[in-house]
C-alpha cells in the first residue's frame, strides 16, 4: 500500500491531453479545492502544504497543467502524445479547469462545496476563470499572489513584439527567467527551485502572451464582471517582487462583491507558502479558517 498521502493519476483531459494528477482526500472531507499552481512549476513542490488540507477534512485536487511540470516532460506524458514544454494558452487554461471541476464534482457530487484556488498566473487564471464562468458550482475562490501585474513590468514595446510573435509562432520558446531569491526568504525552496528537474525557464510566446495580456485585462477592465454573491479571498505579500500587491489590492477594492477580504503579509515575498519564521503557518490558518467559514455559511442557508 502506498505511504503517499495522495492518489497519483494520469487522467485524460481537454485536446487529448493527458494530465498528471493528485487527490487528496480525508474519510469525511466537508469541502473540496481544486488547486492551480503558477507559470513554469508544478504540483510537487507543494508536498509540504497540500496534505494539510485532508487534515482539515478538505479534498484537494491539483494536476500539473499543460505545458508544464510532469504533463509535459514526464516520460508518461511524451508516450501519450502531450503538447511539449510551454505549449498552454488562456483558453485552455479555461477548459482544463472546467475539466477539474468536472471530476471533483463527479466524485464527490453536490454533498460538498467546491473552492477554487491558484498561485501567482494560477492565482490569476482562477480570477479569470470565475469571470468568464459565472457558476454556483463554486462556493469561492482564493488566490495568491495573483499576475495581475507584474512588480517590474517588461518593456511595452518588448511585449508588443512577444504578442505579434505569438500569432505567427506561438509555441516557440522565450526566456522567462526570474531571481530564486525572489521566491522567498527560504534559501532552502529557493535553491530547490533552482535545481528542480521538472522546471525550465522560459515559455511559449502564447503562453506569455496571454498570462501577461489577460492579467492587463483583469487589471483594466474584468474586475467589472465578477460575480456579485461569489466569495473571493486575496493574499499578497507586500514585499513581492515578481507580482505586484498594488494590483491585487486595486482589484479587490474595485470588485462588486460583499463577501471579499484581502490579506497582506507585511514583507512577505511571492511565495508565503515557503516563508519561514511562522508566515507559512499563519497564511495556511487563514485559508482554512475562510473555508471553513463559507462551508458553515452554506449549512446555514441550507437550514433556512
Amino acid at each position: 500500500m502506498s505511504s503517499l498521502p495522495y492518489t497519483e493519476s494520469w487522467l485524460p483531459g481537454p485536446q487529448n491531453t493527458s494530465f498528471y494528477t493528485r487527490l487528496y482526500t480525508p474519510s469525511s472531507p466537508k469541502a473540496a479545492v481544486v488547486f492551480i499552481h503558477g507559470f513554469a512549476e508544478h504540483v510537487g513542490r507543494y508536498n509540504h502544504i497540500h496534505p494539510l488540507f485532508p487534515q482539515h477534512n478538505i479534498a484537494l485536487f491539483t494536476f500539473d497543467q499543460r505545458g508544464f511540470g510532469r504533463t509535459a516532460l514526464d516520460e508518461e506524458a511524451k508516450k501519450k502524445g502531450n503538447g511539449g514544454w510551454g505549449k498552454t494558452s488562456w483558453d485552455m487554461q479555461m477548459q482544463d479547469i472546467t475539466w477539474a471541476l468536472g471530476i471533483v464534482k463527479e466524485k464527490y457530487g453536490d454533498d460538498i462545496p467546491v473552492f477554487l484556488m491558484g498561485h501567482s498566473m494560477g492565482g490569476a487564471v482562477v480570477l479569470g476563470y470565475a469571470i468568464s464562468h459565472p457558476t454556483p458550482n463554486i462556493a469561492g475562490v482564493i488566490s495568491t499572489s495573483p499576475l495581475i501585474q507584474q512588480t517590474k513590468p517588461a518593456s511595452k514595446v518588448l511585449r508588443w513584439i512577444g504578442s505579434k510573435a505569438s500569432v505567427l509562432s506561438p509555441w516557440t520558446l522565450f526566456p522567462a527567467e526570474l531571481d530564486v531569491n525572489d521566491l522567498s526568504h527560504d534559501s532552502a525552496f529557493n535553491t530547490a527551485y533552482a535545481n528542480d528537474p521538472l522546471i525550465k525557464a522560459s515559455g511559449s510566446l502564447k503562453g506569455i502572451s496571454d498570462m501577461l495580456g489577460k492579467g492587463d485585462e483583469l487589471h483594466r477592465t474584468l474586475h467589472r464582471n465578477w460575480p456579485t454573491k461569489l466569495p473571493v479571498l486575496f493574499v499578497h505579500g507586500t514585499g513581492d517582487k515578481v507580482t505586484s500587491h498594488k494590483a491585487t489590492q486595486a482589484f479587490h477594492d474595485n470588485i462588486k462583491v460583499e463577501d471579499r477580504k484581502i490579506i497582506l503579509f507585511d514583507d512577505g515575498y511571492h511565495e508565503l507558502h515557503n516563508e519561514p519564521d511562522g508566515v507559512k503557518d499563519k497564511l495556511m490558518e487563514e485559508v482554512f479558517r475562510w473555508i471553513e467559514e463559507r462551508v458553515l455559511q452554506g449549512l446555514e442557508r441550507a437550514k433556512m
